[in-house]
């Protein structure tokens, strides 16, 4: 089981940033739907709404209306992946740092957390969350007095795993993706502002432009004058998660200029090439993530495909439940077969996960 997806956004430089985050992570729901949030920054102080559930049930007219005002803005969905699924560890995170109020939003997981975890504990610091993102706040603090975009380049050296971040510090928003690129990060621009996410489907719908994805290792900061690259490694090789292409992504979205549908058509032809099934009466996909490739093995072997499963699209991810006997009962209720259809047919079932 994969426990490090979620979902992140950041606007700078909008008048209506929070309400292009809360439209971004309609777009990304499907990254984390245990929780989300969003940090706003008023001109004068950070103000968070956050809580249990998804995005439609979580933010209010009022809060979109009266509190979550500003210019600069930042938001999360969360699939847990260190710490419960609990309001505490919903995020944005956001911490009163000898900087100043830092938020911070983070997709993906801290492998070395333990550890740091223990030796930070060791020193004094006391932890309000079970979330390894916590983490990272206070050892941003570590770091002062370095100004913060320094403190951001510093700890790249001494976090490990898979992590893209977006952090609001007053009227500024930094875009981080770890030295591999393991996990999503793009850029887009918006009128004269400028917007991160996790995908570019968030982009579409906010009709921002997709400027390009942020390289691995890099470290950008949003301010006045536009974008601004402060680092970016050369590692030889980057290792992007196969699993955002396989299944996690939306097949709407991109990456590195191929449109996630495409990449899952062609495996699915490369499935028919190294797996052939000549005698099969059809190909049916486990609806819905898996249907691209299902429909790319039936256009290279030849054979119909068609909807031998129909899923109930009032259940969300069952992946992504955080207990087992939830994914289990909700599978249940998610498909039902098509029985007069696939009674007594030799079947080519694609899935992807």
């Amino acid at each position: 089981m994969f426990h490090d997806k979620c979902g992140v956004m950041g606007v700078w430089n909008h008048p209506s940033a929070g309400h292009l985050v809360y439209a971004g992570l309609y777009a990304i729901q499907h990254r984390g739907q245990e929780s989300a949030g969003i940090t706003t920054w008023t001109g004068s102080n950070l103000v968070t709404r956050k809580g249990m559930g998804k995005v439609m049930d979580i933010f209010s007219q009022e809060d979109l209306s009266t509190h979550l005002q500003g210019d600069c803005a930042i938001g999360h969905t969360r699939y847990s992946t260190e710490g419960a699924s609990e309001v505490k560890n919903a995020q944005p995170l956001v911490m009163e740092l000898p900087y100043g109020e830092v938020g911070i939003a983070h997709n993906g997981q801290i492998t070395n957390a333990v550890v740091l975890k223990e030796n930070l504990k060791k020193e004094g610091t006391v932890f309000q969350t079970s979330s390894d993102t916590e983490i990272i706040l206070h050892l941003l603090a570590k770091q002062y007095p370095l100004p913060l975009e320094k403190a951001l380049i510093e700890i790249m050296d001494i976090l490990e795993g898979a992590y893209s971040l977006v952090l609001l510090y007053k009227d500024r928003v930094f875009g981080v993706r770890d030295p591999f690129g393991f996990r999503p990060l793009c850029l887009g621009k918006k009128e004269d502002g400028f917007v991160l996410a996790s995908e570019t489907c968030a982009l579409d719908l906010l009709e921002a432009d997709f400027m390009r994805e942020l390289k691995p290792g890099e470290v950008l900061a949003l301010e006045a004058g536009g974008p601004r690259t402060l680092q970016c490694l050369n590692l030889p090789q980057s290792k992007f998660c196969v699993f955002e292409l396989i299944y996690f992504s939306r097949p709407d979205s991109l990456f590195q200029n191929k449109d996630i549908l495409s990449i899952r058509m062609a495996l699915g032809k490369q499935l028919a090439r190294e797996a052939p099934a000549p005698n099969a009466d059809m190909v049916i996909g486990i609806p819905d993530s898996s249907n691209p490739a299902a429909i790319g093995y039936a256009k290279e072997s030849g054979l119909p495909f068609e909807l031998g499963l129909i899923r109930n699209h009032y259940i969300g991810r069952t992946f992504i439940e955080p207990h087992q006997s939830i994914r289990l009962w909700r599978g249940r209720i998610k498909y039902n077969p098509v029985a007069r259809l696939i009674h007594g047919k030799s079947l080519v079932v694609v899935d992807d996960s």
